[in-house]
């Protein structure tokens, strides 16, 4: 406990109190925000965040980071293989962003890297993550992802193996890359409002945070488990990491949300949407709960099903628009709603879909002990 405590103390001061010596390093870089044309034309108030600094992503992962392994050493453990994983992909897909982010600035436009191109890149991190997490088990044989897919705990019918070896790790790189790609793209769609992705980011990764504390208290390793909890008990590697990690992460936004809130000193960028994106997915896969991520990040599957369902209504009704503009944030803006009441009307959202996958997540457990 003392860890999950000091990690997350400490990424929270990391954040709160070192954000304003980035920012005078943004403006020195020249890091400022472009805002995209079809945004000022349709939102006229977002023309006044143009060169707003940005890239503030950096931040929370650094504190993250530094949050982490302070922590974990300072409860005299040593890091583990999970939490290390979730580390991966925050970095690897937040660097990703990075690139698009300053390809945008360096070039002063609203192009950075294509849509493929941003793909591709995410697929190079999902791929090493993907045939790590299969490998190394620890000496009760767990290894930190499944080759099945998960609800609560896996689904033993739906093991992706079934077909054979080849096959397999075909069907599973698949699976873990579209859980991937659509998380963080869904996350980079929710950033469209000052400290909207942020807030929501802070309960869906604080929820993981508290499954993986509950899974570490329930663990199927080690001694002491109760014979008679055995089906209750969840087959989870380095649960109490993952939940260390997932601390000092929301911490870390906690302490970037002081600053990124309505009117907002810094925005995130893809740098940073793009490793809540990568931090969401890898404790949906490490935790075993990758089809509760739709109850859990559920306001980022909002932002990503009402940009569908706008591009698809306009394609059958040639020409007609179901929402005034998507994702559905900014629909809300063209009614009229001031950002800051759509912004925390979100954020209730967000927290008690965080809550209810946490109620649904219990209540399982309960059936079963």
């Amino acid at each position: 406990m003392r860890s999950l405590l000091m990690a997350a103390a400490i990424s929270l001061a990391f954040t709160l109190f070192l954000t304003p010596v980035f920012l005078r390093l943004f403006r020195r870089w020249g890091w400022g925000q472009v805002i995209r044309t079809p945004e000022d034309v349709a939102n006229p108030s977002h023309e006044a965040k143009r060169g707003t600094p940005t890239m503030g992503g950096v931040i929370f992962i650094l504190g993250t980071i530094v949050g982490y392994f302070t922590g974990v050493y300072a409860g005299g453990s040593t890091p583990a293989l999970s939490a290390i994983l979730v580390l991966w992909l925050m970095v690897g897909f937040g660097a990703v962003g990075f690139i698009d982010d300053y390809m945008k600035v360096r070039s002063q436009r609203s192009l950075g890297l294509s849509g493929w191109r941003k793909v591709l890149g995410q697929l190079l991190v999902m791929i090493p993550f993907g045939i790590i997490g299969l490998n190394f088990p620890n000496q009760y044989g767990q290894t930190p992802a499944s080759g099945s897919i998960s609800l609560f705990r896996d689904i033993p019918w739906l093991d992706l193996f079934a077909f054979g070896v080849v096959i397999g790790w075909i069907v599973y790189l698949i699976w873990i890359a579209v859980i991937g790609i659509a998380t963080s793209n869904s996350v980079n769609l929710t950033d469209g409002l000052d400290g909207l992705a942020a807030g929501a980011g802070v309960f869906v990764v604080s929820a993981y945070s508290l499954i993986s504390f509950w899974q570490f208290k329930q663990s199927c390793a080690g001694t002491g488990v109760d014979p008679a909890a055995l089906d209750a008990c969840y087959e989870v590697r380095d649960p109490f990491n993952l939940a260390i990690v997932a601390a000092s992460f929301a911490a870390g936004l906690i302490g970037f949300l002081w600053w990124n809130a309505p009117k907002a000193k810094v925005f995130m960028g893809d740098v940073g949407s793009m490793a809540i994106g990568g931090v969401i997915t890898a404790m949906a896969i490490l935790t075993r709960t990758e089809l509760l991520l739709f109850v859990i990040a559920g306001i980022f599957v909002l932002s990503s099903g009402s940009v569908i369902l706008q591009r698809l209504y306009f394609k059958i009704t040639r020409g007609k628009r179901l929402f005034l503009m998507s994702p559905f944030h900014h629909h809300l803006e063209m009614r009229g709603w001031p950002e800051v009441t759509i912004v925390v009307r979100l954020w209730i959202i967000a927290g008690l879909l965080a809550i209810g996958a946490i109620g649904l997540f219990y209540v399982e457990w309960l059936t079963l002990i």
